[in-house]
């Protein structure tokens, strides 16, 4: 399983780099969270032996046992959430973007 998550983790980093450079700012960002949201997969499988069922749990997995990655997740999920509905700007993307590729670089993730 671990492995199938590194693999989505580039998958959905390396696309979300194009959709970036072609300027989709909103599309960059939602393949950005959905990167992100692997990778906080990874981290809790790596620490507790298994992967949460939903973004609920996650939240809670996050609040109790990491919570830097929780507070990183709750401050920025609104954007996630405004990707429905919203356009997201190039600065917001960025935000983003520079913290996916910080929590991965911390955390030692290879991809």
């Amino acid at each position: 399983m671990e492995e199938d998550l590194i693999k989505n983790i580039k998958s959905f980093k390396d696309s979300a780099e194009i959709v970036y450079l072609a300027g989709d700012y909103t599309s960059s960002t939602i393949l950005y969270f959905k990167c992100l949201f692997v990778v906080l997969d990874l981290i809790i499988l790596q620490k507790r032996g298994k992967t949460p069922k939903d973004h609920t749990e996650r939240f809670d997995i996050l609040k109790d046992n990491f919570p830097e990655l929780y507070y990183f997740l709750d401050k920025f999920y609104p954007i996630y959430r405004q990707t429905y509905s919203l356009t997201i700007d190039k600065t917001a993307c960025d935000e983003v973007k520079k913290n996916v590729e910080r929590i991965i670089e911390e955390y030692k993730i290879d991809v």
